[in-house]
């Protein structure tokens, strides 16, 4: 990033967004992990401004709640009405103002959905900005299709002599491949100059942003451009349809980053990551996965296919496939899957195994316990190199309030348990299959809870007399003799 610092940056983000039809406000729509004016923000705030000032004007409660989230540091500017991006730019200066800031040095201005919009290409136009000295710099693109777009016109000089909008653009401006992103750099202080003229006299009578580039030029200053290396970064979102273009972008180059960094993604077109995930080198994701929110996968862990994993820490040679997790902290060479729920809470140390149909929330299972099928472990610590039997049920809910079990160390629990919480299960301990465990187990006993069989014999002649369980029994009698 830039050594210096911009005076301010100012996020344009008023707007209704009416052709999302939507009732939350467009910039809060989220895509891989943060809201659209959340990817703005950060932007943003990695240039290091001495004061960001978000515009917020249709939904403001809304999103100034938001941005007390995700920026505590980001000052807030209403826009009452929607009155133009000139209007909008002078409500920010004002706020400011008000706050007894005299804005020195350069101020960049950008969009709450823009969210494709990099830090580093907003360092480098703030940086060709100062270094052409320029009163205000546009940032561009070279687009394939610069349909809807303002057309930048360039002296012989390179500097910006008009932008035109299509509709006013004659059949040889159109056929003009760079296009006005709407970002702006600005002399802080040429800017305020240029917002003071700035009129309405103009069809919709409001306040034009562009107008302060003629203002500008015609007072003499420098009116430059920078052209952004990818063309993708300047897309706004409007509608659904190119909210999930964007996705899609972003997506595709998280992805791309964590390949070139060494993880193996194996099927990009099914993955999908959020900006906070992270994967180490060796990382293997299979296909149809999600790694969301600050989930990280470390060294030579694999993932997928088909899981969710929202926060969740996987250990370096872990493996989890078909699995969601939350929260959930799985530790080197565990096994987690298939069809596993790993909630809030859940911790597996070095390889444990969390099986088939297991459900794990608020649990603790030591160094190379097993859960290997069938069980919910809810409100546990389990001691290490356990065995936890199929069908375990953890009963750690009396109606009002959450209750914990204890089981120690080196402990075999039988098939179709029930511990009924709270319990203290001691180191070693075996409990024979069907028992219901309520009362605590000394380490080194077998505890057997369950009625004691009685078998009625000819129970089934007597009372389903001619059904097929009577009619296979009369045979193997037969057989028997």
């Amino acid at each position: 990033m830039s050594a210096i610092r911009p005076a301010a940056v100012v996020i344009l983000a008023a707007g209704e967004g009416t052709r999302m039809k939507s009732a939350t406000p467009k910039i809060l729509h989220p895509i891989c992990g943060r809201t659209l004016v959340g990817h703005a923000v950060a932007a943003a705030r990695a240039l290091d401004p001495e004061h960001l000032v978000v515009v917020v004007g249709h939904g403001r409660e809304q999103v100034a709640a938001h941005l007390a989230e995700v920026d505590p540091r980001a000052l807030t500017a209403v826009q009452e009405e929607q009155l133009g991006t000139g209007h909008a730019v002078r409500t920010a200066l004002e706020e400011l103002g008000r706050k007894g800031v005299e804005l020195d040095g350069t101020v960049v201005v950008t969009y709450g959905d823009v969210p494709l919009l990099t830090a580093a290409t907003l360092a480098d136009f703030t940086a060709v900005h100062r270094a052409e000295g320029n009163a205000v710099t546009v940032l561009t693109a070279q687009v394939p299709d610069p349909t809807g777009y303002g057309r930048i016109v360039r002296g012989s000089d390179g500097q910006v002599t008009a932008i035109v909008e299509q509709k006013d653009a004659s059949e040889a401006l159109r056929a003009v491949r760079e296009v006005n992103s709407g970002v702006y750099a600005y002399d802080a202080r040429l800017l305020a100059e240029a917002l003071g003229k700035v009129t309405t006299d103009n069809a919709q009578g409001e306040e034009y942003l562009t107008d302060t580039l003629a203002i500008l030029r015609e007072a003499g200053h420098r009116v430059g451009a920078h052209v952004a290396a990818d063309h993708h970064e300047i897309a706004g979102v409007n509608d659904r349809v190119q909210l999930a273009a964007a996705r899609r972008a972003l997506n595709d180059r998280l992805l791309r980053q964590a390949m070139l960094d060494g993880a193996t993604i194996v099927d990009p077109a099914t993955t999908w990551l959020d900006v906070t995930a992270t994967l180490a080198p060796d990382a293997v994701v299979h296909p149809n996965t999600q790694l969301l929110g600050a989930t990280s996968i470390g060294e030579g862990a694999e993932v997928g296919p088909n899981c969710t994993l929202t926060d969740t820490v996987v250990g370096e040679g872990a493996r989890v496939r078909d699995a969601v997790a939350e929260q959930a902290e799985i530790g080197p060479q565990a096994t987690v899957g298939p069809y596993a729920y790993l909630r809030p809470g859940a911790r597996l140390g070095r390889a444990a195994k969390a099986g088939t149909y297991v459900e794990m929330k608020n649990a603790s299972i030591g160094e190379g316990t097993k859960v290997p099928h069938l069980s919910y472990v809810g409100d546990a610590t389990i001691g290490d190199h356990t065995n936890i039997g199929a069908a375990t049920v953890f009963v750690n809910y009396d109606g009002e309030h959450k209750h914990h079990t204890v089981i120690g160390s080196y402990c075999k629990t039988g098939a179709d348990n029930m511990f009924v919480a709270p319990r203290v299960i001691g180191d070693g301990v075996y409990t024979a299959a069907g028992s219901v465990i309520t009362k605590d187990v000394p380490s080194g006993s077998l505890a057997v809870a369950r009625g004691q069989q009685r078998n009625i014999e000819g129970w089934v002649a007597r009372k389903r007399p001619g059904s097929a369980a009577a009619q296979a029994a009369e045979r193997a009698a037969r057989q028997e003799e």
